[in-house]
């Protein structure tokens, strides 16, 4: 049998236990805190997107800038690799609703873009751009607004008018009540300026960021804003897409600052 101690030496010990006791419990309830802090989202900067391969369907408009843009994000997001396929919007906007596997999509007009509201998540304008008069090398006509290009002399070269650029082309010389009868129509920017710089065509309206890769294989003549139309640039994540979270990431990104320099360097405009 243990002794009986005394009522005076029982008091101290219980006492000594308690001071004990109390460091050990504020320890445990510590590491317990902790533990709920590191679960807890606050506590923690948002995760990184999971690394993805992503298709992105673009306007044909975009082909060079989008090549730096990828390169761009692929550095900045290792493990991702973003794919583009280039069009005319309509040849985008047809393949979507056909169910094409795909992420994201960026058009070149929010006419296309609003068509598809079904197919896609809420979209961004990321920039926006104007036409120009691409001419012959030299200019040899001496074309220097669009009266001139109701000439019949000049071959004129347009987008289809169901192309965005073909749109906006027929917008601004409607507007101007100019009669214009193209030699061809054609189903992108990219082939309009194509015509122009192989000599198959005196002219083209294009965008004004076309025709800064041309060289001298091209003359530009700028329209006056009165007499022009801005283009938007909408971009949205797909809702068919795989790879959701990766696909809104890289939309998002395409409004940072660092994506918005790309986009600007190669002659489009803030958004």
């Amino acid at each position: 049998m243990s002794p009986i101690l005394p009522l005076h030496r029982r008091t101290a010990a219980l006492a000594l236990s308690a001071a004990l006791l109390v460091p050990a419990l504020a320890a445990c309830g510590s590491s317990d805190d902790k533990k709920d802090a590191a679960a807890s989202p606050s506590a923690s900067a948002s995760a990184e997107p999971k690394a993805a391969n992503l298709t992105v369907l673009a306007a044909a408009s975009l082909t060079d800038v989008f090549k730096t843009a990828g390169a761009a994000y692929e550095k900045a997001h290792p493990g991702t690799k973003v794919t583009f396929s280039f069009a005319g919007s309509q040849e985008l906007a047809a393949q979507v609703k056909q169910g094409a596997p795909a992420d994201a999509l960026v058009t070149a007009d929010t006419k296309t873009m609003e068509g598809l509201l079904a197919q896609t998540n809420d979209p961004a304008i990321i920039a926006k751009n104007r036409l120009v008069i691409a001419t012959g090398k030299g200019n040899p006509f001496k074309i220097a607004g669009l009266k001139d290009l109701a000439d019949t002399k000049i071959k004129v070269v347009l987008a289809a008018p169901e192309v965005p650029v073909g749109r906006y082309s027929k917008q601004i010389l409607d507007a101007q009540k100019i009669e214009v009868k193209p030699v061809s129509q054609e189903p992108n920017v990219r082939a309009v300026l194509s015509k122009v710089e192989l000599g198959e065509a005196d002219a083209g309206l294009v965008y004004k960021t076309d025709t800064l890769k041309s060289g001298d294989k091209v003359a530009v003549v700028e329209i006056p804003d009165a007499e022009n139309a801005v283009a938007s640039y909408p971009a949205a994540s797909l809702k068919g897409s795989k790879n959701a979270e990766a696909a809104a990431a890289f939309v998002a990104w395409l409004t940072t600052p660092e994506a918005q320099k790309i986009l600007q360097d190669a002659g489009f405009q803030k958004p």
